[in-house]
């Protein structure tokens, strides 16, 4: 038996932004507590989405204090904010960061404690308060999926929130939002995206619903992410990867992810590094690592990439998909080494320590050694 998560309500394509005040409206909500970060209001992105809730006589309230991978002081500074308003449901606007802020804010609104106390899969017992998530960026997959993520400062560690109750009432991937993001972050996101849904299809938890969005992504990105990162006004490549970044949602929500992000949450939680970056470097290694155990699950890529699969090994597939990840990730500008994110001093035994605990590792096909995890690392330094 499957249970597939899915958000209500999916806004979708370029100009979609502005059936936003008449859903919230149809939905009764009257006040939005906006969480995004300051960038997004300097450049005027999120002034788009509220002047579409001005519009619709929708008030809200803004708290524009996210930072990259946001932390537990991050999310009860939200918290503290958000109590005393008369906001009914939440506004996030922007990506993974202000995305897993709000998913956060919102699991906090309804149930008790602090959100360190949530770290796991559906510990919180109530639906968190309404989200309506804007995306700004075609990458997590945050604004769709059931996961959150957040950094405790502390212990220098990525808590991964695996909730039902944390799902958004109300998406909108609206690709004319994005055009102005720079190359780097659209090839990071891009890749970012990549990762979800090849872990998703090497997973044992992918079931046939999971692989057929999954595989959907894969060949949209691999044809449009050059094309969005080349030309970030290129309206259909935007459009593409905005489908593409939904149907990999659905499908890492509910079948699983692997040791790629298990990894990649601790490069970012102890040297606080891009999470798209980490999990584009260490991709095609961590692949070529399960290709080992599992090639079988590599020939519904090859295919889709347009490799003739026909009297060819599984191991030939699965070689060839590791090939066309590293040449994409090159082709996009993906930094090759830590070293070029200003990382020398790399501390291997915490990092695959941290890696062999972290949630993800339980989706990943074939549990690795503390030492195939540190051969892995290196291979990125």
């Amino acid at each position: 038996m499957a249970i597939y998560y899915v958000p209500s309500i999916n806004l979708m394509g370029a100009g979609c932004l502005n059936d936003l005040g008449e859903t919230v409206n149809d939905l009764g909500f009257k006040k939005a507590f906006v969480v995004t970060d300051n960038f997004l209001m300097s450049n005027g992105v999120a002034n788009k989405v509220l002047n579409v809730l001005e519009e619709y006589g929708i008030g809200y309230e803004v708290y524009s204090e996210v930072v990259p991978n946001p932390t537990c002081k991050n999310v009860h500074d939200g918290l503290n904010r958000l109590k005393g308003t008369d906001c009914d449901f939440l506004v996030s606007i922007g990506g993974g960061s202000p995305q897993d802020t709000a998913k956060a804010i919102g699991i906090l609104a309804t149930n008790d404690g602090e959100i360190k106390f949530y770290e796991g899969v559906n510990v919180s017992k109530n639906k968190s308060m309404p989200i309506v998530a804007v995306n700004t960026t075609a990458g997590t997959s945050s604004e769709v999926t059931i996961n959150y993520v957040v950094t405790d400062e502390e212990r220098h560690v990525k808590m991964v929130m695996v909730d039902k109750n944390s799902l958004a009432t109300v998406t909108v991937n609206d690709p004319e939002l994005m055009v102005e993001k720079p190359a780097s972050l659209t090839a990071a996101t891009g890749m970012d995206a990549l990762t979800h849904v090849i872990e998703t299809i090497v997973t044992p938890g992918a079931y046939p619903v999971s692989d057929a969005t999954a595989l959907a992504a894969v060949k949209i990105i691999f044809d449009y992410l050059p094309r969005a990162v080349e030309n970030g006004h290129d309206i259909e490549a935007r459009e593409q990867m905005v489908y593409a970044v939904f149907l990999g949602g659905i499908a890492f929500s509910n079948a699983g992810l692997g040791n790629v992000h298990a990894m990649a949450h601790q490069l970012g939680g102890i040297y606080n590094l891009p999470h798209g970056v980490c999990n584009a470097m260490l991709l095609p290694y961590v692949e070529e690592e399960n290709a080992k155990y599992v090639p079988e699950r590599f020939v519904s890529i090859a295919n889709v990439l347009g490799y003739d699969v026909e009297g060819k090994s599984v191991q030939e597939c699965a070689a060839f998909v590791v090939k066309e990840m590293k040449e994409l990730a090159k082709k996009v500008g993906i930094p090759a080494t830590l070293g070029e994110l200003g990382v020398n001093d790399v501390d291997f035994d915490l990092l695959a320590e941290n890696a062999m605990k972290d949630i993800c590792a339980q989706g990943n096909p074939v549990g690795f050694t503390k030492e195939q995890i540190i051969k892995l690392y290196k291979k990125i330094v």
